[in-house]
């Protein structure tokens, strides 16, 4: 099967191209297609012909999409686009991948048992849930409703399509949360991490195997892929510093104390069992994939 890869320099996009080497597939950098050009995307998959396309491109500088919004809905909203109208002409399948930061609004509530006539009401609130495919997004940032309006546009423009939306995403090119931990350890000895954000850390290769396994599913539209389990952030640096045994201290602080042109939303858990339940493979607990990236890393 002929696949075409975007953002294929990227953590994610390299680690796709790998999945994908007893293919033919190409992986196209950001310097060899950008994406928010109609012309250069059409002429791309017109001349190399894919049957399944993998867009792993984006602008995720969340501070920069901030400052610079019609650049963010160039790259996360219209090349989405582009692509899945290109793939209309050709038949050719898209999977798209998305963002946790399409959400941002109170986190869900569990729920709960309703309390027994005439006793007392319960004493605090119920455990959040994670988000659903179903639940409505409310993106707090410019670079939330930028990935949100590219899945509308991808949903309205291809049938055949996936949606993959991902979380807190680690891989061993390039730089991510886990890599500025590390660094920040070893340079400072010391690092204040936000103690109330929470998201499910994913690593790239994880993501990778999910993507090729939804891709021969057959099973279209959006789906929520992430490493099982939920932390915050400072539980994830924690987490690094630890596992690495690193000489350094992490202290907690709440996003309040961080001065930072986008706000960032406190609760993008994403839950999976809709993907569980149409058979697909859960992703591995965070902390495996953590373990397994910080090998790769040559950390421990």
């Amino acid at each position: 099967m002929r696949v075409l890869v975007t953002g294929a320099g990227g953590q994610l996009g390299r680690d796709l191209v790998e999945a994908y080497a007893a293919h033919d597939v190409t992986g196209l950098t950001r310097d060899q297609l950008d994406i928010s050009s109609e012309v250069a995307v059409t002429a791309a998959i017109r001349d190399l012909g894919p049957r399944l396309v993998i867009n792993a491109a984006a602008w995720t500088d969340v501070d920069g999409c901030e400052a610079d919004p019609d650049r963010a809905h160039a790259v996360n909203a219209l090349g989405p686009w582009w692509l899945a109208r290109a793939c209309e002409r050709t038949g050719a399948t898209l999977v798209h991948v998305s963002t946790d930061y399409v959400f941002g609004g109170p986190a869900p509530s569990a729920g709960g048992p309703a309390p027994s006539a005439g006793g007392p009401a319960p004493s605090a609130r119920a455990e959040p849930r994670g988000w659903t495919e179903f639940d409505a997004v409310a993106p707090v940032n410019v670079y939330g409703r930028t990935k949100a309006a590219g899945e509308v546009l991808v949903r309205q423009t291809l049938a055949a399509h996936h949606i993959v939306r991902t979380s807190w995403l680690a891989g061993a090119s390039g730089a991510n949360f886990v890599t500025t931990v590390l660094r920040l350890a070893r340079e400072r000895g010391e690092l204040a991490v936000v103690d109330d954000q929470y998201g499910c850390p994913t690593f790239s290769r994880d993501l990778a195997g999910a993507i090729v396994e939804l891709a021969a599913s057959g099973r279209s539209g959006t789906l929520h892929r992430a490493n099982a389990g939920h932390a915050s952030r400072f539980e994830l640096a924690v987490a690094v510093v630890e596992t690495c045994h690193l000489d350094a201290v992490v202290n907690p602080q709440s996003s309040s104390q961080v001065d930072r042109p986008a706000a960032r939303p406190g609760w993008t858990v994403l839950d999976d069992r809709h993907a569980r339940a149409i058979g697909l493979t859960p992703l591995p607990p965070w902390r495996d994939g953590l373990e397994r990236l910080l090998r790769e890393l040559g950390e421990i």
